[in-house]
Parts: C-alpha cells; sequence; structure tokens
C-alpha cells in the first residue's frame, strides 16, 4: 500500500479513461484512503476520443494520466510526444513479457497494468432458446443461424473493438481476416454506440454473443450472469496500459497513481468480480486467486497471434475509416446483402449448377472483401494522407474524399451482390 503522508502533494489527479465505473470507482476509493491529500477525477472517454481530447489540449492543462486497453493507441500518443517517460516508477516484480510481447514500453512512454485479451461472450439462456450450438472461434458466429443473432460496435467507438479487429486481421491475414469482420457484422442485429453496449446486450439476451474484451465477459460471469467467455485460437494477450500524459498539472501526484494502481494493493483490486481483470503481477506475488480465473502465461503459450504494436499503430486510423465506411455507415445494406447470399446458399443446397456457384461466388467477393489491399493501407499515398494533422484543411478534404469514395463502392458492392445471389437461387 502507498501510505498517504503530511508530504504527499496537494491536488488532483486527472484520469482519462474508456474503463467502466466499477473499476474506475473501485481504485479511486482505495488511492484517495491512501492518499488523501490528493483527488482523483475519472474523465470516462472512448480511446478514440481521449486520443483526440489529450491533442486538443494545451500543455500545462492537459490531465495527467491516460489508462486505456489498446497499446496502438499509447503508440499514437508517443509518436505525438504527448507521453512522458515513466519508466522509473515501474513494480520490478512484473515480468518483461506476457510470451513474446513486453509489457512495459521497452523506451519507458506507458506501462502494462492489466493482461487482456480477446474473444467471444455468448448468453447461455438465449443459445439454449435458439437451439444453437456454443460458439469456441470466430467462424461459429459467421453461420447462417447466428444471422441477427450477433452484437457488435466499431473501433472507431471503442479501442478494445478496435483491438480485436485488428487480432483477427493479424491472425488470420488481411483479405481473410476482412472476410471474417464483414461476414460477423452481416449476422450482427446491431452495432452499438460504445464498447459496453455489446455485453451489456448480451446480459439482457438482447445478442446471443458478440466479439468483446475478456474483461467485460469475465465480470458478467463472475457477477453471477446467465453468459460465458472464451478465447479464440486467433486471439492476442497484450498489455492494458497506464502512461503519463506530458504538459499536465500535476505530474508528480500522477507518478503516485501509477505506483498504485501497479502495487500488490492496485492489482488485487483486479481480481473484484464486477471487475475481473488479468493482472500484470504473477500470480505468486500475490494472494486469493478466484478459483477457475484464467491464467494470462497459459493463454499466452496457446495464442496463434504475435500482436504487432507498430504494424497497429500504422494502419490506426485506416482500418477504423475501412470498418466505417464499409460495415458502420452500411450495415443496413451489408445486412441484406449477407442475408440475400445466405438464402440462396439455403435454397440451393448442394444442387446448385456451376453457374449459379459462379453467381454466388460473385455475391460472397463484392460483399465480403475488403476495398483495399493491406499493400495498399500501408502505401505512402494512403499513410501521407491519414498520418496528417486532421486539424488541416486540406488533409481533412483528402481524408473525407478517399471515405466517400469507400464509402460508394461499399454501396454498390453490396447492391451488386444482392442482385446476384437473387440470380443465383434462380439460376
Amino acid at each position: 500500500m502507498l501510505a498517504g503522508t503530511s508530504s504527499a502533494l496537494a491536488g488532483t489527479v486527472t484520469i482519462i479513461t474508456s474503463f467502466p465505473k466499477e473499476l474506475t470507482q473501485a481504485y479511486k476509493s482505495a488511492f484517495e484512503k491512501a492518499n488523501p491529500d490528493i483527488k482523483l477525477e475519472i474523465l470516462n472517454k472512448n480511446t478514440v476520443s481521449g486520443i483526440a481530447y489529450v491533442r486538443e489540449t494545451p500543455a500545462g492543462q492537459r490531465p495527467e494520466v491516460f489508462w486505456a486497453s489498446a497499446p496502438d493507441a499509447f503508440e499514437v500518443l508517443g509518436a505525438a510526444g504527448l507521453l512522458e517517460k515513466a519508466g522509473d516508477i515501474s513494480n520490478q516484480d512484473v515480468p518483461d513479457k506476457i510470451g513474446s510481447f513486453p509489457i512495459n514500453d521497452p523506451s519507458g512512454l506507458f506501462l502494462g497494468q492489466a493482461l487482456a485479451g480477446y474473444g467471444i461472450m455468448y448468453n447461455t439462456r438465449f443459445l439454449k432458446a435458439k437451439n444453437l450450438e456454443e460458439p469456441k472461434e470466430w467462424h461459429d458466429l459467421l453461420k447462417p443461424e447466428w444471422f441477427g443473432n450477433v452484437g457488435m460496435t466499431s473501433p472507431s467507438r471503442s479501442g478494445t473493438q478496435h483491438l480485436t479487429v485488428e487480432t483477427i486481421l493479424q491472425g488470420e491475414g488481411w483479405d481473410e481476416g476482412w472476410n471474417t469482420i464483414i461476414r460477423m457484422a452481416g449476422n450482427s442485429s446491431a452495432l452499438t454506440e460504445r464498447s459496453f453496449g455489446v455485453p451489456d446486450g448480451i446480459n439482457n439476451g438482447q445478442f446471443g454473443a458478440g466479439p468483446v474484451i475478456d474483461f467485460f465477459g469475465l465480470s458478467s460471469k463472475f457477477s453471477k450472469f446467465p453468459v460465458e467467455f472464451i478465447y479464440p485460437e486467433t486471439t492476442a494477450i497484450v498489455p492494458a496500459n497506464i502512461g503519463l500524459i506530458s504538459g499536465a498539472k500535476n505530474t508528480e501526484e500522477g507518478k503516485k497513481f501509477i505506483q498504485f494502481a501497479l502495487s500488490k494493493e492496485g492489482q488485487t483490486l483486479l481480481l473484484k468480480p464486477e471487475i475481473s481483470r488479468l493482472p500484470v503481477l504473477p500470480y505468486d506475488k500475490m494472494d486469493n486467486i478466484p478459483e477457475g480465473y484464467p491464467d494470462p502465461i497459459k493463454l499466452a503459450e496457446r495464442s496463434k497471434v504475435h500482436f504487432d504494436t507498430n504494424l497497429s499503430q500504422k494502419r490506426y486510423y485506416i482500418v477504423q475509416s475501412l470498418f466505417d465506411q464499409t460495415i458502420t455507415f452500411r450495415h443496413k445494406e451489408l445486412q441484406q446483402a449477407t442475408q440475400a447470399i445466405l438464402d440462396a446458399e439455403k435454397k440451393l443446397g448442394d444442387n446448385a449448377s456451376d453457374k449459379a456457384k459462379a453467381l454466388l461466388e460473385e455475391a460472397k467477393k463484392l460483399a465480403w472483401s475488403p476495398l483495399i489491399t493491406a499493400d495498399q493501407a500501408l502505401s505512402d499515398e494512403i499513410q501521407e494522407i491519414f498520418q496528417g494533422d486532421k486539424k488541416d484543411v486540406q488533409v481533412s478534404q483528402k481524408i473525407s474524399k478517399l471515405q466517400g469514395e469507400w464509402n460508394s463502392k461499399a454501396e454498390a458492392n453490396y447492391k451488386k451482390a444482392i442482385e446476384l445471389a437473387k440470380q443465383a437461387a434462380n439460376a
């Protein structure tokens, strides 16, 4: 425990975070009790909005701490010079790596505070009522019987969803990964406004299943909701990070909070049922690990994905834009194309003619393929557009023009896919 002392500097530590109230309130209460001269102010924003807030706030007025699940978000902040080195306040009992992934940023700009994996949360009662099999892999949610039974959100609305999308892209490859993501979205009944909308919808039976970060699924399970959580083979165990924002008002107090979050007391708070996160502190350094609690070391050993944060950072805004123009803003058309393809497949069964098969394959290609290649996403032309200053009018115009082209192309592709699927069904 970090005891409050008379020498503690009086002040307020503002923390910008995407984490739910159950977590932030537990840390606020425990930290303020240990440090009575310091008050915590929690500024809750999704990760993308949080990055924008830090970018737009003048030096000297910024919050002290950035605390979120997405390591690529910290890479973005670091590249913009918005983080201050904090390696000197790390907990020396925390290992260097989880699997092959560094827990703390090698340059000391941010530290791992918890570990997180990405997987499928599902409602057991929903599955029983609709006679659905328990999903174990991402591809299970692409099956026809899951049409209209999945819930998702957009990576531009959620840092954890961005990590899920990027994990699938890295684990399956760009083309196959987008095929999985687009088809899963096609089976989705809705795209929620925030990341917690998906687990909330699964908890209350609005959705049967959906992709979520593990702590959403585990906290609901250990809080006795009728849900389960599974880690697919294509997942990544990566740190949820905490960092010191440069140009903050109360940097020393901010350091005290980060130290507390990494201490044994701070790590133990992660085990509370309503939080249910994986600590970075090894279990042999902690007490009373709940029975059946996931072991991040074992999860990392079986993970197929060696997550590349540099790659994710380079295409951060591109992946978000592609998702939104292809899926978020064209979800209705994607649903219609998906339904037309599934209806045609069901009608044709095993008796499809060569002509029908060709038409159906073309429909699938149009509906479920990415609009650009992996090489194009990393090309100098597209990189220059998306890495530019978003406040610059010319940069903003170029982004809008490209996004408009992607949106129009997605709309045309879905319309053509519907026509081809209907033709196939009647061929």
